[in-house]
């Protein structure tokens, strides 16, 4: 924590201001004031020797309007809520006048890094590629790559590819090993103010592993189309017999109607 208030710096920048008195301008004094879990941006401009009309003021981080007032006084200040560190960069105090007076305070911290993914998969024999990033300011000046936190992986040796530009980083991992690359990835990343890193698990899945659902799915076919054949095979000895027993009872019928007819024959004659 001591690290991050040594890291936040105010800085001023004044620009579009209309011709005034000779040798005379606006001073901002800026400053940053950490309270708890919040950190307090101030912006106080002493307009004794250059008198304005303050309309009101805005705040500003790159191009999103944080605060808007309309009051006239010549002090005014940003409070950022929780983890303030995850919320460095430039923020600017425009003071609405004729014409607009900007004051600029910069929040630097060390590198608050990130991985894209904590746990990544990959199939032996393909590409492996894990990344890290850090939104913090100042930018990112050195990212180093180490593996289970300990083995430097250099750029280009062996098999490894490493593509870093400004807040962001990319390692490469080419023809994956089950047994030689899985494992732990740090990413570190250093800036004028500190070092930060984070964490990365590779897991390394054998190549018939994509298979397996596909498998699954064959099986699954398999064993379906067996229970139905065997079904099929048990019930059509069934219905054989149930045909035959059908047909014998005509049959039956007929021979006790023939006898019938003969005994009454007998007897009429």
């Amino acid at each position: 924590m001591a690290a991050g208030l040594r890291g936040i710096t105010a800085l001023l920048l004044l620009g579009g201001l209309a011709a005034g008195v000779a040798g005379t301008s606006p001073d901002i004094k800026t400053s940053t004031t950490k309270a708890s879990d919040k950190l307090i941006l101030t912006c106080n401009m002493t307009t004794a020797s250059y008198p304005l009309t303050i309309r009101g003021h805005e705040w500003v981080h790159g191009d999103k309007v944080l605060q808007t007032d309309t009051e006239s006084t010549a002090f005014t200040s940003y409070t950022i809520e929780g983890k303030w560190e995850e919320h460095s960069g430039i923020y600017e105090c425009v003071y609405k006048t004729d014409p607009d007076i900007t004051g600029q305070v910069n929040v630097s911290v060390p590198p608050q890094v990130m991985a894209y993914k904590k746990s990544e998969h990959g199939n032996e024999g393909d590409t492996g590629v894990l990344t890290c990033k850090s939104p913090s300011f100042p930018p990112v000046s050195f990212w180093a790559w180490y593996r289970n936190g300990q083995e430097p992986i250099i750029n280009g040796s062996g098999r490894y590819i490493i593509k870093s530009s400004g807040n962001k980083t990319e390692l490469r991992i080419l023809k994956l090993n089950i047994e030689e690359d899985t494992g732990d990835y740090h990413c570190n990343a250093t800036n004028s103010y500190g070092s930060g890193s984070a964490v990365v698990n590779l897991r390394v899945r054998s190549r018939l592993a994509a298979l397996w659902p596909f498998l699954g799915i064959v099986a699954e076919v398999l064993v379906l189309v067996t229970i139905i054949f065997i079904y099929e095979k048990r019930r059509k000895p069934d219905e054989v017999l149930d045909d035959d027993d059908g047909g014998s009872a005509p049959l039956k019928s007929n021979a006790t109607n023939h006898k019938d007819k003969n005994v009454r024959q007998r007897n009429a004659n």
